[in-house]
């Protein structure tokens, strides 16, 4: 699935849209996540004025309207000429003035729907901060943690916390800190969860430079592959040896997702818990 250095990278490599003129829509499947909007043809006429991101949306601003678009599992950007073949799982095609832009998606997980610009979608409006932005701090994190008795991998994971730190950047930030992913969270000393918010930001930035990560059949929209998994040192390295201390690397499923460590690197600190005894005055 594309995380968020692919879904910034992808609205990157879409700016020379930017003030060119919808001229022609042309939608061959409509079914994805959602279906696509019968009235899309409205983006006929109207220049795209402004693409941003959020999370791992991007949010198309044109003249009169405005869209949201999610890549989902598989789905990808591509801007093509004209007379470029047509690919099988090619679901949308938005022509403009230099160039056309098609939408890709073999698994249809992905969505391309209208946003309304003067209220909140309910797909962004209860998002937490993005990673990258001065809102996502040691504070703001040490306070959300205090009480997520999830494994730390799970509750940084959580989009409610923090927006596109996804299972890829999740499990080398953690690997780099030795931090078990299935400590929980309200066991990290503020020092790890400082640690954490710098390395979660250094991890998504050094990984938005280098592209991505292609592990499957991700590119960008101008067909450019990322180089992000050249550097990875545990996702996708279950059965091989941790690059610090030659221990195999063991795999577990967090929150139905595979989590690779090292037990050596990244032990798994017992918690104490601790129960209230109830005071004389309260027996029954």
């Amino acid at each position: 699935m594309p995380e968020l250095p692919e879904v910034e990278t992808t609205k990157t490599s879409l700016l020379p849209l930017i003030d060119q003129k919808v001229l022609r829509v042309e939608v061959h499947q409509p079914s994805l996540r959602w279906p696509i909007p019968e009235n899309i043809e409205k983006l006929v006429g109207q220049k795209l004025l402004k693409l941003t991101r959020r999370s791992k949306y991007i949010l198309a601003e044109f003249e009169h309207d405005s869209m949201l678009w999610h890549l989902g599992m598989s789905g990808s950007f591509r801007l093509c000429d004209a007379d470029t073949e047509l690919r099988k799982h090619d679901h949308l095609i938005i022509q403009f003035e230099d160039v056309e832009l098609r939408y890709h998606d073999p698994r249809r997980f992905g969505c391309i729907l209208w946003l309304d610009p003067n209220s909140q979608s309910k797909l962004i409006d209860t998002l937490g901060p993005e990673p990258l932005s001065e809102a996502f701090n040691a504070e703001y994190l040490a306070e959300k943690f205090k009480k997520k008795n999830v494994g730390a991998k799970v509750a940084i994971m959580d989009n409610h916390i923090v927006v596109g730190v996804g299972n890829i950047y999740a499990t080398e930030s953690l690997f780099n800190l030795g931090i078990h992913p299935a400590q929980p969270a309200s066991s990290l000393t503020r020092l790890q969860i400082e640690k954490l918010v710098i390395e979660v930001k250094r991890i998504l930035k050094q990984a938005i430079d280098l592209g991505g990560s292609t592990l499957r059949d991700y590119s960008n929209a101008m067909g450019e592959n990322g180089y992000f998994q050249q550097t990875l040192l545990a996702y996708g390295r279950a059965g091989e040896m941790c690059v610090n201390c030659e221990t195999t690397l063991e795999n577990l499923k967090l929150g139905q997702r595979a989590s690779v460590f090292c037990p050596q690197c990244q032990p798994l600190k017992k918690v104490k818990i601790t129960t209230k005894t109830p005071s004389k005055g309260n027996k029954a």
